[in-house]
């Protein structure tokens, strides 16, 4: 089995601000370079320069505006992420909905730098209109197990394989994450199995005690 893509969501959780940021950072470069796993990070806007000058790994924005560079005032631009140093961006996060029109514009924002969407949604029908946009990633979430410890994979995994289905049908390019409630290496291997390329998760790596330790768990079926 190829090694998944792992994409750790740092929210605005106390554990993962400023320095404490560094330290998930530091354990995701550790791991990938150990497992050949590639993990990604996806820090608050303040953290997204000093993290991508310090660690060689992939490092997203939280969310991205469509807005152009000029006289917007309180956006953040793709340009300002791109500068920042983030190779990419979540968008529509069940955190951070946006509408499809929104949805549509922030991907053509990201896609003008050159940069990587990773659209989240919720359920099939989202699934398949944000495939229609020909993102880069589709990262499938149920809101109602996010943050529960309790894993998409194992609780709903009908609803990955479904919507794994219809993106294949409307857009066979795009790559697709499992999301919510992710936190074992166990957990990893079903959404692969299920045709996932890799997971979305948040609270099971930045609320541990050992990042790193959780990290390695993950990877460890590849």
């Amino acid at each position: 089995m190829t090694a998944p893509f792992i994409l750790v969501n740092y929210k605005t959780y106390l554990e993962s601000t400023g320095q404490r940021g560094h330290r998930i950072a530091t354990a995701a470069r550790d791991v990938a370079a150990e497992s050949g796993v590639t993990i990604g990070v996806a820090p608050a806007y303040m953290d997204i320069h000093p993290i991508s000058r310090h660690f060689e790994i992939p490092v997203y924005a939280q969310h991205v505006d469509w807005v152009l560079p000029g006289a917007s005032t309180g956006h953040v631009t793709a340009e300002a992420l791109h500068q920042a140093g983030a190779i990419g961006s979540l968008v529509n996060h069940s955190e951070r909905r946006l509408t499809l029109a929104d949805i549509e514009a922030s991907i053509r924002a990201l896609r003008e730098k050159k940069m990587v969407a990773v659209v989240c949604t919720n359920n099939e029908p989202v699934s398949a209109a944000a495939a229609a946009l020909n993102p880069d990633y589709i990262a499938i979430e149920p809101p109602e197990l996010i943050g529960s410890g309790v894993s998409v994979s194992k609780a709903n995994p009908d609803i990955i394989s479904r919507s794994v289905e219809v993106v294949r049908r409307v857009y066979p390019a795009a790559k697709i994450l499992a999301g919510a409630g992710i936190q074992s290496g166990e957990c990893v291997k079903i959404a692969r199995d299920l045709g996932c390329d890799g997971v979305l998760l948040a609270s099971s790596v930045i609320k541990a005690k050992n990042p790193a330790l959780v990290l390695r768990d993950l990877v460890s079926p590849f």
